[in-house]
């Protein structure tokens, strides 16, 4: 197999035109000049250091880029997998596959992806524990390799199994990954990069998906000769982070609370803060730490019973869940089917949804250089009440669209606004928000809890869409729209702001919040409540109620 010195240029091209694009966004705040300095507060430039600038670009593009490439990349290609998985039964036993079972062996190649990432993501606690975050990160890069290896040789050695084998190891990649990036991003982040950082992972996702919808057009690696390439291109990204990563220091707060290596710490915060004085952040980590002296580090089974941290863990929960039960998966895979029905010529599809591609990048990118301005809460309340309300607009579009023609427009973009709206802000603020309500004990299993769930409602909606669509029609997207509003108004009225604040602070919300259910109902009348509607500490005090 080989490309056209045409195709390999415009390939590389396009990956290092999107790097430096993201690059120079991020380093603009800095010069406090142009653009960056009207997208990001200045306190941005405080300790937006090379180091941890690089670090992230890195294991977003190396690791959490890959999770979204591999969601897209099989749709394309999708009948050339179908013709060569049928050529082979053929001369394996003198007789094609039904067109039955070639749709479920097709199938099984998509959906091992979920299933793989489901496993990895119940083995993120034990290897962050015993690798630590960049160890991990760096071993899991190891598995891309071996999953291109078999997808890049299936075909010229005959074997359809070798596509589905790496297919669950790529998703066995992702389910890591996907809980370890903003794992460790939110561990080295300083309290006004943490939003901003962590953002950056799902702004990778989304570019990993327009990866794929342009590699895929037939200019590029769309034909049918390429498509065994098409599905291992992963191994670049994957190498250039296996090869980059080990330059980088381990997550301080891994060092201190877990290793108690408090030189090494300091040693890795003046790399990624670029000053020697980081005394404060060190005391407030040897805090943490004291705090949890008496606490091991916690099993999923622990967590989900420990009644001191069960509103984070349910509001973990729902987020993550809400995240893939908003029917995101499901637009992503039908996409097609959904322009096709506007009129949109077959032709002219894959350059349209390339198009959904572009946006999401760009809808992720306003989500990335707005958090610290805004916050967290608004852009994840404004994402779900977005996508809730463009799926109640796919359902009007779809009934009146045989009455009215111009209604298949607004179908096209009520799909453009999920999109939009899930990349914006609950594409990525879930797993930051998840690194955010957790003390360091806790927040490895629910990483586990959260990364889990993730993996379950995405395998659950693309396996049960094509039936709920059958049975409801059109009204099925209504099921999304509520599963948006719920989350939305949950978020609303029980997460609180987290924005600059220390994980220290964070927890002490929390505790301000249970201690309120203790106090007599007469008396929370009486009592001033804070913004997020936990009592201040001050009418605490004066209620002579403790915290747990």
């Amino acid at each position: 197999m080989y490309m056209s010195d045409q195709s390999w240029s415009m390939a590389a091209g396009h990956s290092m035109t999107w790097l430096i694009i993201l690059s120079q966004f991020a380093a603009l705040p800095c010069l406090g000049k142009g653009l960056g300095a009207v997208l990001i507060l200045p306190p941005l430039c405080q300790h937006l250091t090379f180091t941890l600038l690089s670090v992230t670009l890195l294991v977003s593009f190396g690791s959490s880029m890959l999770y979204g490439y591999n969601l897209a990349v099989v749709n394309s290609p999708a009948e050339h997998i179908k013709a060569f998985y049928n050529a082979t039964w053929s001369q394996r036993f003198g007789h094609g596959l039904a067109p039955g079972r070639l749709t479920l062996l097709y199938a099984l190649t998509v959906s091992i992806f979920a299933l793989g990432g489901l496993v990895g993501s119940l083995l993120v606690g034990v290897l962050v524990e015993q690798y630590g975050r960049n160890g991990a990160l760096s071993r899991s890069a190891l598995l891309v390799l071996l999953a291109g290896g078999f997808m890049g040789f299936s075909r010229e050695l005959g074997s359809p199994e070798m596509v589905i084998i790496g297919r669950s190891i790529t998703g066995l990649h992702s389910g890591i990954c996907l809980s370890v990036v903003p794992l460790y991003l939110g561990e080295i982040a300083p309290k006004n990069l943490r939003g901003f950082l962590g953002l950056m992972p799902s702004i990778f996702i989304c570019l990993g998906v327009f990866s794929a919808q342009v590699l895929g057009l037939p200019e590029l690696l769309g034909k049918d000769r390429f498509w065994p390439l098409f599905l291992s291109v992963v191994v670049v990204p994957a190498s250039l982070q296996l090869l980059l990563l080990h330059c980088f220091p381990e997550s301080p707060r891994y060092l201190l609370i877990e290793r108690n290596d408090v030189c090494g710490a300091t040693k890795a915060l003046h790399r990624f803060l670029g000053t020697p004085d980081v005394q404060d952040v060190i005391e407030e980590m040897k805090e943490e730490q004291r705090s949890l002296s008496s606490v091991e580090m916690v099993s999923v089974w622990q967590l989900l019973q420990d009644r001191s941290v069960r509103w984070q863990t349910l509001s973990v929960v729902v987020v993550n869940a809400g995240m893939q039960l908003s029917g995101i998966d499901a637009i992503w895979f039908y996409t097609n089917t959904i322009f096709e029905n506007a009129g949109i010529p077959v032709s002219q599809i894959p350059y349209t949804t390339m198009g959904t591609g572009a946006i999401e990048v760009v809808a992720g990118l306003i989500g990335c250089f707005t958090i610290e301005r805004v916050g967290r809460r608004p852009l994840i309340i404004t994402g779900f009440c977005a996508m809730g309300v463009c799926s109640a607009g796919i359902t009007i579009s779809l009934l009146l669209q045989a009455a009215l023609p111009w209604m298949r427009y607004v179908s096209v973009a009520c799909v453009v606004g999920i999109i939009a709206g899930f990349c914006m802000g609950p594409a990525g603020v879930p797993f930051l928000m998840t690194a955010e309500l957790f003390m360091q004990s806790h927040r490895p299993a629910a990483y586990i809890v959260g990364g889990s769930l993730n993996w379950l409602c995405n395998f659950t909606i693309g396996f049960i869409f094509p039936f709920l669509q059958m049975s409801t029609g059109a009204f099925c997207y209504l099921v999304f729209c509520g599963v948006c509003l719920l989350v939305a108004l949950y978020v609303y009225l029980v997460i609180p702001e987290t924005k600059n604040k220390t994980f220290m602070e964070i927890s002490h919300i929390f505790a301000t919040r249970r201690s309120v259910l203790s106090v007599p109902a007469h008396l929370i009348g009486m009592m001033k409540l804070d913004g997020y509607g936990t009592l201040e500490s001050s009418s605490l005090e004066g209620s002579g109620s403790s915290l747990p």
